[in-house]
């Protein structure tokens, strides 16, 4: 693996997820990724969650990962700006320092 590594974390709402997964399939830079059902917790407005997401006091997102160079990772940002920039997706990049398949 070179220095340049990343992982790329991007997390969606429950009605965009199929489409991004059809997305990241259909994407050339990324060779697979992992999803996993998460919780999500901040400063969104109250009022907009569901009576169930109130009690819960979250709300339920799905993260997306997949490790690439930085590179590859930027463009696949700004793809993912310009085809899903309306619908609330967060994303973070992270440097890796190892990876790989054993």
């Amino acid at each position: 693996m070179t220095a340049q590594e990343t992982l790329l974390s991007i997390i969606v709402s429950p009605a965009i997820e199929d489409g991004l997964i059809d997305w990241l399939l259909a994407a050339e830079d990324v060779t697979g990724f992992t999803r996993f059902p998460v919780s999500g917790h901040g400063s969104s407005a109250h009022s907009s969650m569901s009576p169930a997401e109130q009690v819960a006091g979250s709300r339920r997102k799905t993260l997306f990962q997949t490790h690439l160079p930085q590179p590859q990772a930027l463009r696949l940002i700004k793809k993912l700006e310009q085809d899903f920039g309306n619908c609330g997706v967060h994303y973070w990049l992270t440097p890796l320092l190892a990876g790989g398949h054993l």
